[in-house]
């Protein structure tokens, strides 16, 4: 089982608990319980962790992490000519948080 979220910062933040009502605790809590996610979800998360700047498999908020590494891939995206790498929960996510055309994509297993 994974923990809901680990601390990140230094300085002094509120109880874990204060974020119980927050998407992305009760997103943590859902799969933790094993409950799968709906298409809603799965792309709410593929564009939570591909929008922030502080981690890759990951959502910040209220200076915790939320890991969501448990439930990510990982892909290649060939989109104008260029090639990054992104995580996704799977492909459709993926798709619907990009605008234009994509050359490809890849998922890389390890």
């Amino acid at each position: 089982m994974t923990p809901i979220a680990t601390r990140f910062v230094d300085w002094d933040i509120p109880e874990l608990s204060t974020l119980q009502d927050s998407k992305v605790y009760q997103l943590r809590q859902q799969l933790n319980d094993g409950v799968p996610m709906c298409r809603q979800q799965k792309n709410w998360l593929t564009n939570s962790v591909n929008r922030n700047a502080y981690f890759k498999k990951g959502v910040p908020l209220g200076g915790y992490r939320f890991d969501f590494s448990d439930v990510l891939k990982r892909f290649f995206v060939k989109q104008y000519g260029h090639i990054a790498e992104y995580y996704a929960v799977d492909k459709t996510s993926l798709r619907a948080f990009f605008c234009g055309r994509i050359d490809e994509i890849i998922e890389i297993t390890d």
